[in-house]
């Protein structure tokens, strides 16, 4: 067992040893191409802050049933009376907001 704890402790240090071995190679590489951790979607921030900042909310509509008072915003799968709506001939313009 004492045997098997020292081998893990140097199966360890080698995988420490040679990450940071890698990790000066890839800042190397990054300064000597200007990059930052951002342009190789790094967790600098940057993009995913942004995408995470954007507002959430409902989304206006862009057709309206007027006999039934449905609405559909546009996005994802056409409502069913919709879909009954253009099987029965109305042209999608008909609904439009």
């Amino acid at each position: 067992m004492a045997a098997r704890k020292d081998l893990e402790q140097r199966i360890a240090e080698a995988q420490r040893v040679a990450r940071a071995g890698n990790i000066a190679q890839v800042r190397a590489l990054m300064a000597e191409f200007g990059l930052t951790a951002a342009d190789i979607g790094g967790k600098s921030g940057g993009a995913r802050e942004a995408v995470a900042a954007k507002p959430k909310g409902k989304v206006a509509a862009k057709y309206h049933n007027a006999v039934t008072g449905d609405s559909w915003s546009g996005r994802g799968l056409q409502p069913k009376w919709l879909k009954a709506a253009l099987a029965d001939g109305a042209k999608i313009t008909d609904f439009a907001v």
